[in-house]
């Protein structure tokens, strides 16, 4: 489950800003669904992985910026998204 909440929020979060007209709405969803995600991370897999998960998801938010310069906003988008799914499968959802 937290790999659905944590792949979603990153390709949700340019919708905020494409119809609220602020970029800055953008960091609302994927903060709201880290909490989420992590809350439900710390249950499952403890607080060590929980934090190491939290870490990796907001360095994949901040590097899909720089990536998307290289490769376009939306196959970064999903790239980003790929590797938060994938290393919250391996950690706290694969044996859940």
């Amino acid at each position: 489950m937290t790999l659905h909440v944590r792949s979603g929020s990153v390709s949700g979060a340019s919708r905020p800003v494409r119809f609220g007209q602020k970029r800055q709405l953008g960091g609302v969803v994927p903060a709201v669904a880290g909490a989420a995600a992590a809350q439900q991370r710390r249950e499952r897999a403890g607080g060590k992985a929980a934090g190491a998960l939290t870490a990796a998801y907001v360095a994949a938010f901040a590097g899909s910026h720089p990536l998307a310069k290289k490769v376009g906003a939306w196959p970064a988008m999903f790239e980003v998204a790929g590797a938060v799914a994938l290393a919250s499968w391996a950690v706290a959802d694969r044996n859940a």
